[in-house]
């Protein structure tokens, strides 16, 4: 197993640096989606004057800092989104890629909960370690050990991510036994209709609200059952993935449940599905 097999080398071992380049695209295009969506729905005018926003800024930061971050707001959503689009094109990957993460460390300034933007940072530092980005779409084969140590790391976080997600689940009552579940479904149901911007930001299918969110003793055994699933795919997909013979199975599971996931929440979860599922190239290397 190639993992194994690079760390007993001090990750001298050679890899496709290709694998790299390929999430380094998907890294590039994911963010330039995240960034774009958030010139909508309110974002391009979050610091205007008057805003809440500004206010909580300034009670955090103070007046002067406050304004500063209001100033520089807007340009920097224009930048950042087109230094994303370039390094998903591979124009100057490594400016492009600091850029980009300057651009997303900015949300820490006034998101309330900036775990994707933790996340978006994190594999970001991974692609910030590798040696060879690559240039435009075009992307190499030739085996290197120039990409092996952030190849490493993005497994060492993808499975991290997947076993202590499963851990937390493990650990709630309410998950395990389908409750939490079945309750979202049943709540949405009932009140997607006075939600703001829902076709955005819900896309919960009518045959599962149809069949599913209805809150009997049958929902919840079907909830039970989908959540044990799906903390079984936790634990079970980065050891999949790094298994030739298993691989292509494990990707199509990761995918259609990272797609499930991205049902519930599609804005939010764009950037932790959309980086996760990105991450499996690494695993192939």
């Amino acid at each position: 197993m190639w993992f194994f097999d690079a760390l007993a080398s001090g990750f001298a071992r050679p890899t496709d640096p290709g694998r790299l380049q390929l999430f380094r695209i998907v890294f590039g295009t994911v963010l330039t989606a995240r960034f774009a969506l958030a010139l909508g729905q309110g974002g391009w005018d979050r610091l205007a004057p008057g805003s809440l926003s500004l206010h909580l800024a300034e009670q955090r930061f103070g007046p002067r800092w406050a304004r500063l971050l209001a100033t520089v707001y807007r340009p920097a959503l224009l930048i950042r989104t087109t230094a994303a689009l370039a390094l998903a094109l591979g124009v100057a990957p490594r400016l492009a890629l600091l850029v980009v993460l300057a651009g997303a460390a900015m949300e820490l300034l006034y998101l309330k909960s900036p775990n994707a933007v933790r996340y978006t940072l994190l594999t970001g530092a991974c692609l910030l370690a590798a040696g060879d980005l690559g240039h435009g779409l075009s992307i190499e084969h030739a085996p290197s050990a120039a990409n092996t140590w952030a190849l490493c790391l993005l497994v060492l976080i993808t499975t991290d991510i997947y076993w202590n997600s499963a851990w937390q689940k493990i650990r709630s009552d309410q998950f395990r036994s389908g409750l939490y579940l079945a309750q979202w479904v049943h709540t949405y149901t009932q009140v997607r209709e006075h939600l703001p911007h829902r076709r955005g930001q819900y896309a919960v299918p009518a045959i599962v609200r149809r069949h599913l969110g209805n809150l009997t003793d049958r929902d919840i055994r079907l909830w039970r059952l989908i959540a044990a699933t799906v903390i079984a795919a936790e634990l079970a997909l980065p050891v999949a993935l790094l298994i030739p013979q298993t691989m292509p199975y494990a990707v199509a599971a990761g995918i259609a449940m990272h797609a499930a996931f991205s049902c519930l929440k599609p804005r939010q979860l764009i950037t932790f599905s959309g980086l996760t599922t990105g991450t499996y190239f690494a695993f192939a290397a």
